[in-house]
């Protein structure tokens, strides 16, 4: 996400905050923005968790997994 659509977000924040708010057009584009800054910071971690290695006491490396696939 790029930093025009983050000062879009706070913009859009502070405004909500004012005692006129959002109109219904603004706050359906703070959730959409919300969502897409969401969805980036979660493929964000995924993607860095897909490349992570757990080292055990013996030096042997295994990758990361869901909890369930253990």
């Amino acid at each position: 996400m790029d930093e025009k659509k983050i000062a879009r977000i706070n913009q859009l924040a502070a405004k909500a905050k004012t005692p006129e708010g959002l109109t219904q057009e603004e706050r359906e584009e703070q959730l959409r923005l919300r969502r897409e800054y969401i969805d980036s910071v979660v493929g964000n971690l995924a993607r860095e968790l897909d490349n992570t290695y757990v080292v055990d006491e013996h030096g042997n490396k295994r990758k990361l997994r869901p909890k369930g696939e253990q």
